[in-house]
């Protein structure tokens, strides 16, 4: 049998509201699509071959680990990008999804640096995004439920999709009405809870993805 082999990216410092859920959904439905499942945590100063995996799911965490993170990941950040840039599937949420964009601020305003993968800027604000959130993902025509709760507001960049236009809560900035971002094949999500357990069709279609690139 087939093996998808996953890098949960940072997996011992990064699960802020059960994130990791979405990790046992990844793994639950590359099972039932007949697949083993092998799971490496990749953390701070190991190394990242792009070409050791299938998957990539990055969490989000508190501004304190993430500023930990922001150092130790620019040593693999062409690693990374190579691999993004090579149709490597990623599920990046919160945390995740801001560092692989240029940078975010923090709440007591510090700029943290991402890695620039995607062409995305995150800011703060005073108060949080808090919320159930609905959105409409214009490509593949679904409809994803979900809740929100972070402090930062990610603007994307002209050549950079959302995962979803917002049809209900605040999504990336409260101002375009986009949540998320889709780039190759990253998925990106402010969603926390998490974010595939209430749209198992979503996991599905990046089992897909993820299948798809096994057999290019």
């Amino acid at each position: 049998m087939k093996t998808i082999r996953i890098c949960h990216l940072y997996g011992n410092l990064l699960n802020t509201y059960g994130d990791n859920g979405n990790l046992l959904i990844l793994q639950w439905r590359a099972r039932e699509h007949g697949y083993n499942v092998d799971t490496t945590i990749v953390s701070l100063d190991d190394p990242f071959n792009p070409d050791d995996y299938d998957l990539i799911f990055f969490g989000g965490g508190q501004d304190y680990e993430q500023r930990i993170v922001s150092k130790d990941i620019q040593h693999k950040k062409d690693a990374i990008i190579s691999y993004i840039e090579n149709n490597g599937v990623v599920v990046a949420i919160c945390g995740g999804y801001q560092l692989l964009g240029h940078y975010y601020t923090s709440a007591v305003g510090e700029r943290i640096e991402g890695i620039g993968a995607i062409d995305y800027y995150t800011t703060n604000q005073d108060g949080r995004y808090i919320g159930d959130i609905t959105i409409y993902d214009e490509e593949t025509g679904f409809t994803y439920e979900g809740y929100e709760n972070h402090n930062g507001r990610t603007f994307l960049g002209e050549n950079v999709q959302p995962l979803g236009i917002v049809e209900k809560g605040f999504g990336n900035n409260n101002e375009d009405k986009t949540e998320g971002a889709r780039y190759k094949n990253v998925f990106c999500s402010y969603f926390h809870g998490p974010l595939l357990v209430r749209n198992i069709h979503l996991a599905d279609y990046i089992i897909e993805k993820v299948i798809h690139q096994k057999m290019a």
